[in-house]
Parts: structure tokens; C-alpha cells; sequence
């Protein structure tokens, strides 16, 4: 596949515009983290600190990962992607302020790079929510890619500006030039025209559509594999990165040059890997991608620790680069296929949990073993822990075999009416029901109905259950409970082309003259059950 086929979004003008404002609003983060690591080695010397401004960057994705992805869910994802940056171009102007006048301190500036980690949990879910919209399924990849790209382009260009305004001005100029580019990429979203999602009912409720998300995310055994290995890729990488301002002092001829110098290789090397991700995509698959990676990334930063050289590191740089991003795109296209639409935000809400989750971990410890040894023994120490932990790992695949078609799909039976009008928050409702087998098929039957409560769960069922009748051998009788009638009304909405080759399988055992029996309960009012509200 020729280059072109890596830059084929870039066709579509909304993603077009949407991947400019991408690009703006992650100069804005590098630049500030750039600008926040290099300010904190000057107000002091202490590792912990240092590696304290990646923890205090990534920290609020993982605390607020789930109720952003919730937000971006059931708000207007326009305006609340466009919020987001104007927090970011507020938190940039204070710390602007603050350092003409002098006030800045270790522990303000930790809180202030916290504040703006906070605009990073909020814009991440939402925009990871829009791609998939704005392409087609087949683009989706190369879209990831380019996204990627954005990031290490940013990586490239911020950390040049950053160091340049740090040389020439002052870190103040930095935060300055941030709030510029984040106020840029407020226009820019709000000129975009997004489609408004259609549904008669009424939104989800905040705390219901974080459970939910939660619940989903915690039934997909895909899902799982993918947050656990994004959650160690980091855990292990994060070392380099939290500690790079030291490792490029230690180095012969080190200074804030070099530091920056450092990251711009990380993104040359992403970007050169990212624009040929389609042609290597048709030769290796997703686990092939991810231990080719993490072992790369663990022997080049052992060589950069090893060797304190320029001429050493520059190149490992780039290689880090492309492994680093060879992972993280790898993992993030498992996550966005393993996810359907109507809980994208959320699901990738947790994704990004975990990642910084990973980061936030790994800058705390490794700065600690930094602290308590040296930074080079820190930088071993976690590329041999990567290792350690992808080799009790190895048999946990995010491949899974081929994607899951979660293209939306009708039920072949709508919601029947019911006879006595019942209220919204109504509930909890429970549905059984009732199918007759081949007894000789009763372990292939309760096989089917284990991917069937890991589907009901993951729409949003309180419990599931699966009862065996006694008295008439093959009978069973499948139940479920929905917090409400509103959220069992939404189970229509959440049916994919997933779920209805579920129920065909379910079907397939049924050996009834009828179809199978179901019914619906509602708990009255005063005797709900315990334990579902």
C-alpha cells in the first residue's frame, strides 16, 4: 500500500478541520509540559518533583476519565469539545500571570499542570468519540494514525517552540503562545456542523450513564485485555518520559536543548512509523505490533541509560518513537472496534483511564527508584519490568479474531405497549424469558446464554440470572433487570448487528412450537427488590 493510502482521511473536511484543531489543541499540552518539566528542575532538584509534573498531567485523566467520557456521551459533543479548550486557554493565561510575577512555586506549578490535565481528561473521550462518526469503518485505522500523527507532530513542533521561548523569552511566553493555539481550536470546533443524534427518549442520566459505561467495559473480554496491556505498556514507558529532563542533563553536553531535541526525535520517529502503518498493517496484526514494540522500547532505553552519549541517543529517540506509537495505535484500534457507538466515549474514557493510569503509576514509582538509586538505574529498572510483565502476559491476545459488527441493528420484535401507562423511572424492570431445549444440548445452550449475560450486563442490566425448570427437563428461563423503563426502553436504541446474531443462536436451540415466552415486570411501587437501586 503506497503512502497516500495513510493520508486518505484527510479527504474528508470534517475530519480535515476537526484533525487541524487536534493538531492546536496538543501543541497546547506539549508546550505546556515542556515548559512545566523544565521550569520545575529551576524551582528544584528534587526527582520526585520533576517526575511529579508527568503524575500531575496525566493524574486527572484517570479520576476523571469515566465522568468526562459520560459527559461527551449525552451532551452536544460540539460544545463540549469546545469547552474543553477554553479551560485549557484559561489555566494557560493564569499560569502565564503568575510566572511574569514571579509567584510560581513547585507545589503551585504541580497544581496548575494538574488544572491543565484536566482540560486533557475532558477533550480526550469526546474526540475519540467523533472520529468514527466523521470516517468510514475501513478509515478508521488510518484516521487513528493520523491522530497519532497529530500528537507527534505536536511533539515535534512544541517542544522546539517551547525550548526556543524558553531560551529567547521566558516560560511565560510558553504559556501565552498555549492560550493562543487553545482559543485557535475553539473556533475552529465551533465551525464545525455536527449532526445531532436522533432518539425520542430522553438523555441518560449522568451517575446511570457512568455505571453503564463501567458495566459495558467490564463484560467485554476484549475491552479487558486491551485496558490491561495499554495500562503495563505505560506503566513501563512512562520512565523515560517522566525522567527525560534528567536523563538529557546526565547526558555529555546535556542541557534544555537536548531535552527538547529528545522529544522532537519521539515524534519524527512516530510520525515516519504512522505514515507507514498501512503497509505494515497488511504484514503484521495487532499482537505482532505490541511485542514488537514493547521489547524495542525496552532496549533502547536500557542502550540510552547505558550509554550517555548524544550521538546514542538521538536515533534510539526515533526508534522509541516508532515503537511507541506502533503500540499505542495497535491498542487504541482494538479499543475503538471492541466498542459500540451509543458507549464509544465511555469505553474510550476508560481506555485513556488506564493509559494514564499506566503513566501516572509508573512517573510516582520510577521517580521514586529514581530517587532512591539513580536515574539510570530507573530507567533499567522499568524497561526490565516491561519485559518481566509481557512474558506473563504473552497468552492475552487483543487480536481476538476478526472485529465485532456492532453497526446498529432493529430487534425483530419492538417494545410491546403496555396495557397500564408506566412512568419513565418506573422500575427496576425485570424480563424473563422462557426457552425449551434438547436436553442433550444443555451445555452448548448454557454456553450461548454466557455471551448472552455478558451482552445483557454490558447494555446496562442490573443482574442476570439462568434457571433450569424442575418438573419439564429442557425448559429454562433467562432473566434480567433494568434499573427503570426509560433504561429498558434504551436496550432497543443499544441493539447491534452483535446482539442479533446472539439472539439467532439463542433462538437456534429453541425446539418450542411457539417462540419463546417473554414477559415483562415492573416492581411496584414501595416493594423493590434490594440490591437493584
Amino acid at each position: 500500500m503506497s503512502l497516500p493510502a495513510a493520508l486518505a482521511p484527510l479527504q474528508v473536511p470534517v475530519f480535515r478541520g476537526l484533525w487541524v484543531a487536534w493538531l492546536a489543541a496538543n501543541l497546547t499540552m506539549w508546550m505546556n509540559d515542556v515548559a512545566a518539566a523544565w521550569l520545575m528542575t529551576s524551582l528544584t532538584t528534587s526527582p520526585v518533583m520533576v517526575a511529579l509534573v508527568q503524575t500531575a498531567s496525566t493524574l486527572p485523566v484517570f479520576l476523571l476519565g469515566l465522568p468526562s467520557g459520560a459527559m461527551a456521551d449525552i451532551l452536544d459533543r460540539r460544545r463540549y469539545f469546545a469547552a474543553t479548550q477554553l479551560w485549557v486557554a484559561v489555566n494557560a493565561l493564569l499560569l502565564a500571570m503568575l510566572s511574569l510575577a514571579g509567584a510560581l512555586t513547585a507545589p503551585l506549578l504541580l497544581l496548575l499542570t494538574f488544572s491543565n490535565g484536566i482540560g486533557l481528561a475532558m477533550r480526550w473521550p469526546v474526540f475519540s468519540a467523533i472520529v468514527p462518526q466523521v470516517v468510514s469503518r475501513d478509515q478508521l485505522p488510518a484516521a487513528l494514525a493520523l491522530n497519532g500523527i497529530s500528537m507527534n507532530l505536536s511533539r515535534v513542533v512544541g517542544p522546539v517552540l517551547a525550548g526556543s521561548l524558553l531560551a529567547a523569552v521566558s516560560s511565560a511566553a510558553v504559556f501565552v503562545l498555549n492560550a493562543v493555539l487553545a482559543l485557535m481550536a475553539f473556533v475552529l470546533i465551533l465551525r464545525w456542523k455536527s449532526e445531532p443524534r436522533s432518539s425520542a427518549l430522553p438523555g441518560e442520566r449522568f451517575v446511570g450513564a457512568m455505571r453503564v459505561g463501567l458495566s459495558h467495559a467490564m463484560q467485554s473480554p476484549r475491552l479487558k485485555v486491551v485496558l490491561l496491556r495499554i495500562f503495563l505498556f505505560f506503566l513501563q514507558t512512562t520512565a523515560l518520559m517522566s525522567l527525560l529532563p534528567l536523563v538529557a542533563r546526565n547526558l555529555h553536553g546535556g542541557g534544555a536543548a537536548t531535552f527538547t531535541v529528545m522529544l522532537s526525535c519521539v515524534g519524527v520517529g512516530a510520525i515516519v512509523a504512522a505514515l507507514y502503518f498501512p503497509w505494515l498493517r497488511a504484514r503484521y496484526n495487532r499482537d505482532q505490533f505490541v511485542l514488537i514494540g514493547t521489547v524495542s522500547h525496552a532496549l533502547l532505553s536500557s542502550m540510552i541509560a547505558l550509554v550517555p552519549e548524544l550521538w546514542v541517543a538521538l536515533p534510539c529517540m526515533v526508534l522509541i518513537g516508532m515503537s511507541w506509537i506502533s503500540v499505542a495505535n495497535s491498542l487504541s484500534v482494538a479499543a475503538q472496534v471492541a466498542l459500540p457507538d451509543w458507549v464509544r466515549a465511555r469505553g474510550m474514557s476508560i481506555y485513556q483511564m488506564a493509559l494514564m493510569g499506566g503513566a501516572a503509576a509508573g512517573s510516582l514509582l520510577w521517580g521514586q527508584v529514581a530517587s532512591w538509586l539513580d536515574v539510570r538505574s530507573a530507567v533499567l529498572a522499568a524497561a526490565g519490568c516491561g519485559l518481566i510483565l509481557l512474558l506473563f502476559t504473552r497468552k492475552l491476545s487483543v487480536e481476538g479474531g476478526a472485529d465485532i459488527d456492532f453497526s446498529p441493528a432493529m430487534p425483530r420484535l419492538p417494545l410491546a405497549n403496555p396495557a397500564n401507562a408506566v412512568a419513565p423511572d418506573a422500575g427496576p424492570v425485570m424480563v424473563t424469558i422462557q426457552y425449551q431445549i434438547d436436553p442433550t444440548r444443555a451445555e452448548a445452550f448454557a454456553a450461548v446464554m454466557q455471551h448472552t449475560r455478558r451482552a445483557r450486563l454490558g447494555q446496562g442490566a442490573l443482574s442476570w440470572g439462568l434457571f433450569r425448570d424442575v418438573a419439564v427437563p429442557g425448559r429454562y428461563v433467562e432473566y434480567f433487570v433494568d434499573e427503570n423503563w426509560l433504561e429498558h426502553q434504551r436496550r432497543l436504541e443499544r441493539f447491534t448487528a452483535f446482539d442479533a446474531g446472539l439472539r439467532d443462536r439463542r433462538l437456534a436451540f429453541h425446539i418450542g412450537s411457539e417462540p419463546p415466552v417473554l414477559r415483562r415486570y415492573v416492581a411496584e411501587e414501595g416493594a423493590e427488590p434490594s440490591g437493584f437501586v
